[in-house]
């Protein structure tokens, strides 16, 4: 977990309160000087493997400031469990202290105020630095890419990932999993799977004509005298959260019995040590560790969860390590007799004002930005809100595109998908170019302007919640729930798929949804081939250019119950 010693412990931390604490006033220079990049790696080596693992990047090449949700439910037996725990409740969890660098890392508690203390976090350069340094004191280490490499980016949107690609080929991981990066299309994944350095493992994708794999399922390797097995788990929902015409001829699942084979097969070829390196989504994973005896470690990703410490389940560590590049998680085991005798876990802020850059990875992404500079630096106006996008129901930054669709496309009402990838804006900076395609920037961006009943409406949104909320993992197939504009309602986490959604209403007139009614709806990211509509990017530009400065009213339309 992230030791007292690894961060500033601020005298005033102890009579800071989570609203406007005074903690934003700091200087800037004060939190560099207390935080050092020595302090953040340090690590008391232990055992006979190192393990780092990184997981949904999602393009940034930079840092970024990204607040953590404030609303994240665990439904069923995982309700009030890690990671379904936020703010106050997170920090007691895990004996945090309001106000400090590890509450700003983890919480979105006065997430302005501390922004503005400890800057921002992430860039490759530094995690470049990070690997580095882990490296040189456990050079046979193992360097784990999660996925969600590929996308999320202006610049990984105009190279179609090859910024990533180099980007990552330099920072040599040992191998990766995936799920946005099949949204770049069959061709284009083949085509840059065969130019890696690395294995692109994937034991639950299978060619459907053949019947038989399409990636290599697992990898071998020796390390500290131990043979470790790291096994591949793509995201299982590929052809219903993404557009299966994007990757025909592929399927996926969770394939539970197929892991359970695989599992076997590693330890009879003589793994002392099974890895699942993971884009399952927490709960799916911790379903899996209860489920398939043998696996000794899963790295999870894709639910964007930053945990301090593992998750025991039975005999099986699981890990989750954030995303956008704000974390690393350092893990060393001691792994003697085929079997993990003990380990010692680090999740390592890379806070981007104290570690410094990378030589070499900061001169290769400043080279693979510099053709498209101008136009990521162009502002297209200013925000006045905070602008953020992670949490189960509603984030502003989403508010913001409803509320383009809505005026630029002449629509009644407007859904964005819940999208967990995209970075965060705070009050008084510009938006620039880059910044609307780190929110925005897929290969499905098309923003449909269509006709839709109150009944389809109804629909959407309880197909939508029962991929976020059902109660058994292996059916949440989903992001977040699809953010709303123009409409409010009322959802009960806790009832049957077709029993959640009540109370659905028009916000301009304040009337009931009729089911036979039809409302004009715009939206975007359609898993759907051939649909049409200007780019969201474009849509969202020419809202912003057009109102200057963005301010986004609370969003109070969504009523929750049943937590």
């Amino acid at each position: 977990m992230i030791s007292r010693r690894d961060f500033l412990q601020a005298t005033v931390a102890a009579s800071a309160v989570y609203g406007a604490s005074g903690v934003g006033n700091w200087s800037r220079l004060a939190a560099q000087q207390a935080l050092t990049q020595e302090q953040l790696l340090q690590f008391d080596t232990m055992g006979n493997v190192t393990l780092i693992h990184i997981t949904d990047i999602h393009a940034q090449l930079k840092p970024v400031f990204f607040r953590e949700p404030e609303i994240n439910l665990g439904v069923g037996a995982v309700n009030g469990l890690p990671p379904h725990v936020t703010g106050a409740d997170f920090l007691k969890l895990f004996n945090l202290t309001p106000g400090t660098p590890e509450a700003y890392a983890l919480s979105y508690l006065d997430f302005t105020a501390l922004a503005k203390t400890y800057g921002k976090m992430g860039g490759l350069d530094r995690v470049a630095t990070v690997v580095n340094a882990i490296r040189a004191e456990r050079p046979d280490a193992l360097l784990l890419d999660g996925g969600d490499t590929w996308q999320g980016s202006y610049t990984a949107q105009m190279t179609n990932g090859q910024d990533m690609v180099n980007a990552m080929n330099a920072l040599k991981p040992d191998a990766m999993t995936s799920h946005w990066e099949f949204t770049l299309g069959i061709d284009r994944v083949t085509e840059i799977v065969d130019t890696l350095d690395f294995p692109f493992l994937g034991a639950n994708i299978f060619d459907t004509e053949w019947d038989e794999p399409a990636y290599d399922p697992y990898k071998m390797f020796e390390r500290g005298g131990a043979n470790i097995a790291v096994i591949g788990q793509a995201f299982p929902y590929m052809p219903i959260a993404n557009p299966g015409w994007m990757f025909p001829g592929l399927s996926f699942g969770v394939r539970e019995e197929r892991m359970r084979e695989v599992v076997q097969e590693v330890r009879d070829a003589g793994a002392d040590l099974v890895v699942l390196l993971s884009h399952n989504g927490f709960d799916v994973d911790r379903k899996m560790a209860a489920q398939v005896e043998g696996i000794d470690v899963i790295l999870t990703g894709h639910t964007h969860d930053a945990l301090p410490e593992p998750v025991m389940v039975g005999k099986t560590l699981l890990i989750a390590s954030g995303s956008n590049g704000k974390f690393i998680t350092r893990l060393d085991l001691d792994v003697r007799d085929g079997m993990l005798m003990g380990f010692k876990h680090k999740l390592i802020p890379i806070f981007s004002d104290v570690i410094e850059p990378d030589k070499d990875m900061a001169a290769l992404i400043d080279a693979e930005r510099a053709p498209y500079q101008t136009q990521l630096d162009e502002v297209l106006g200013t925000t006045d809100s905070l602008l953020y996008r992670r949490g189960n129901f509603n984030g502003t930054w989403d508010d913001l595109i409803c509320n383009a669709l809505i005026e630029e496309r002449e629509a009644d009402i407007a859904l964005s998908p819940g999208f967990r990838w995209g970075p965060s804006l705070l009050p008084g900076q510009d938006i620039t170019r880059e910044d609307l395609f780190n929110a925005t920037g897929m290969s499905y961006p098309a923003a449909y302007r269509s006709e839709m009943t109150g009944e389809t409406l109804h629909v959407i949104l309880e197909d939508v919640a029962d991929n976020l909320f059902n109660p058994d993992p292996y059916y949440q197939q989903g992001g977040d729930m699809v953010r709303v504009g123009g409409m409010g309602y009322h959802i009960d986490v806790s009832k049957p798929q077709g029993d959640r959604i009540t109370n659905m209403t028009v916000l301009k007139t304040g009337e009931a949804v009729d089911p036979a009614k039809t409302y004009v709806v715009s939206g975007w990211a359609s898993v759907n081939e051939g649909t049409e509509g200007p780019a969201i990017w474009d849509v969202v530009e020419t809202y912003i250019k057009r109102k200057g400065t963005i301010q986004i009213d609370p969003n109070t339309s969504v009523k929750v119950s049943g937590a």
